[in-house]
């Protein structure tokens, strides 16, 4: 399959399809028959968030996987099975760590949930100990490098937060959740948390909404994107489901199945398009203003005509080939040593992956990881520039010229009206220079 298209949508599909399957496990597991199972799944196939996440290749659309397969694991241990599970547990959890650090945070909401309610028994095991010994030997190389590197992750959140990241109240980022899975669909949720905690069969369960509300707790008060919270609604929607099947349908008769599948059906529709590039691009510019999705953001970043989600699929093989074309001008003695500098690592991630087709070398950056791989062995003699403001490369470079100016249709602004710079007579060497480069956005 390659690096194809269908390739990079190929391991968010399956991740897509284990989300659904995690739906209906939990159900299982917190008591639910044959229709809790299949309205769990249902839901989860309906949420607008995880549509978004497994259109394509992120750590976002694995994400849930491992939340969701760790509090499956635990409560498979809480219903009689075999402790040892704990040490998949641990190799689930550590997995989920290198994915994400958030998955720190859901298994800090499990730990406080279990401590507090009658799951607290499982910490007299030896095996969830060993488990925590899989996940720190896993996260160790990854912390070890944090610590040498002065905690970039740590630093990333400082800088952007209140800057790139928008910023909510706290009631503003509990409402905004009914968006995640659609806002038909927050009762099912809701009544998964009420299941758990109050419910005098789902109490057994309670851990799992100690998590939810730890984990909200820790993403306000460290001004998290409201979807940091998406992971954990699959098994509130799985409580949800087993409360609807054992206290609701028990009253209504099976009516109420069909009243509550076709609104959520109807409700995914309308989202969908929201959610994927399914619709032609005049169209989905059309649905979207109509919708007004452009009010609900997560970065401040100037929009054009297209949402966040969308306008940054465009632009980037016109980017690179005007990179191509300006790198491909230069004599031969200096298409040898020149460099392709990009200012931030969506750039950079462009020519790495389009370049290829072009015949021209990979990037460099100085924006977040792409930084830490340094300079690649340029020095910086001849340097083919993109994303940079001129008075930004004139205090590294003597001698500049504007190459082209590009533009691309749909392309979000920030990646709009860009000049590609041919920059030569480096003031340093780019390996001596290199810290001067890097940033963390």
């Amino acid at each position: 399959m390659g690096d194809s298209l269908s390739a990079l949508r190929f391991f968010p599909a399956l991740a897509s399809a284990a989300k659904i399957c995690l739906g209906g496990w939990i159900a299982r597991e917190v008591g639910g028959g044959k229709f809790a199972q299949a309205f769990a799944a249902f839901t989860v196939l309906c949420a607008p968030i995880y549509l978004t996440f497994d259109n394509f290749f992120s750590m976002n659309s694995f994400e849930p996987v491992f939340w969701m397969t760790c509090a499956a694991i635990a409560l498979r241990i809480l219903n009689g099975g075999n402790e040892k599970l704990w040490l998949l547990f641990g190799l689930v959890a550590g997995l989920g760590v290198l994915n994400k650090h958030s998955m720190l945070f859901f298994g800090s909401g499990l730990a406080a949930g279990m401590l507090v309610t009658q799951a607290r028994w499982v910490f007299r095991s030896i095996w969830i100990w060993l488990g925590a010994g899989i996940v720190l030997l896993i996260f160790v190389p990854n912390l070890l490098w944090e610590i040498r590197n002065n905690y970039p992750t740590i630093q990333l959140l400082h800088i952007v937060i209140g800057t790139k990241y928008s910023t909510v109240t706290p009631l503003e980022f509990v409402a905004q959740q009914t968006l995640l899975t659609h806002p038909l669909a927050a009762p099912v949720w809701l009544l998964g948390l009420w299941f758990f905690l109050r419910d005098k069969e789902g109490k057994k369960y309670a851990f799992l909404s100690i998590a939810y509300f730890v984990v909200l707790v820790e993403m306000i008060l460290l001004h998290g994107k409201i979807y940091y919270q998406a992971p954990a609604y699959i098994m509130l929607l799985a409580g949800g489901a087993v409360w609807v099947e054992k206290r609701a349908l028990s009253r209504t008769g099976a009516w109420l199945k069909p009243v509550l599948v076709t609104p959520l059906l109807l409700g995914a529709a309308i989202a969908a398009p929201l959610a994927m590039p399914i619709l032609p691009v005049q169209q989905a510019i059309r649905y979207c203003n109509f919708w007004d999705v452009k009010s609900v953001h997560v970065e401040n970043v100037p929009l054009g005509d297209l949402p966040q989600l969308f306008g940054d699929m465009f632009g980037w093989e016109e980017q690179v080939q005007a990179i191509s074309r300006a790198y491909k001008s230069l004599p031969g003695g200096d298409r040898q040593k020149a460099a392709l500098l990009a200012y931030n690592y969506g750039e950079a991630g462009a020519i790495d992956y389009f370049g290829q087709g072009y015949d021209i070398p990979k990037a460099i950056s100085g924006h977040n990881q792409y930084g830490y791989w340094g300079p690649r062995n340029y020095s910086g003699e001849v340097v083919v520039a993109i994303g940079f403001t001129e008075q930004r490369l004139r205090q590294s470079f003597e001698d500049i010229r504007p190459f082209e100016t590009i533009s691309p249709l749909h392309a979000m602004p920030e990646e709009s009206n860009l000049t590609i710079y041919i920059c030569r007579k480096p003031k340093r060497d780019l390996e001596a220079s290199w810290r001067e480069w890097m940033y963390l956005d």
